[in-house]
């Protein structure tokens, strides 16, 4: 059963993923459990893996995890949107499925968290990341292009390692990939995003989900679209 008045929502979409759920539910737990009253969502965004079976025994031995499944691929903005909607904390904390963000920074960033002074997300800076060199490329090209174009000032907008408040993730317009521009959406908004160092970890199972053409050319193109939609949203 979850914590009753949850702090924090921890948000995980997950999509094939065997052998990464387990180890990082227990991070999880073992970095803020002693900490906040907590809640864990996995969203399994339709793995085709034994993922399910893995989650299904976590739900039976980890009190703080709830699971929402997506009967057919999503993609990773809607799972997101899905565990958010369907959390109880007024703070939500998302990161990947796949364990290269390390549960142990997110303290630092829900702190860094003030409505007084506005900042309504916090996000991760990864330091030294340990990808293979074609999704750093991907990831760096993009990024670059993305800071011009759209001025958010945020130099990893890609990680996935983010602290928000539930409802100022509600009011953004929901679309496909918009978990890359969640820093640009938000300030659009008049929100103030921070952005932290964090860890950055490498995959010890399974293989990335993006590449070329699902990362940095599709990433290109709703760049265009957010761009349009700052420029003409009233």
């Amino acid at each position: 059963m979850t914590a009753a008045n949850p702090q924090l929502s921890v948000i995980i979409p997950v999509f094939n993923e065997t052998g990464n759920i387990r180890p990082l539910i227990e991070e999880i737990e073992a970095a803020l459990l002693p900490r906040l009253r907590l809640e864990i969502v996995i969203v399994d965004d339709g793995s085709t893996d034994d993922s399910g079976a893995e989650i299904g025994e976590l739900t039976r031995a980890h009190k703080s995890l709830r699971v929402i499944i997506h009967g057919r691929n999503r993609g990773q903005s809607a799972a997101i949107r899905t565990g958010v909607k369907a959390a109880f904390a007024p703070v939500i904390a998302v990161l990947d499925g796949d364990g290269q963000n390390d549960p142990a920074d997110i303290p630092a960033l829900f702190a860094a968290l003030n409505i007084q002074s506005n900042v309504c997300m916090v996000v991760g800076e990864r330091q030294r990341r340990l990808d293979r060199w074609i999704r750093l490329a991907s990831s760096r090209i993009a990024n670059l292009v993305r800071s011009k174009l759209l001025g958010d000032g945020i130099r990893d907008t890609g990680c996935g390692l983010k602290v928000f408040y539930r409802d100022k993730f509600l009011e953004l317009p929901p679309f496909d990939h918009m978990h890359r521009f969640l820093p640009a959406l938000v300030q659009h908004r008049g929100g103030v995003i921070q952005s932290l160092p964090v860890n950055h970890r490498p995959r010890v199972h399974g293989e990335s989900k993006y590449g070329i053409n699902n990362r940095l050319w599709v990433g290109i193109v709703d760049m265009l679209g957010v761009l349009w939609l700052k420029r003409r949203q009233i």
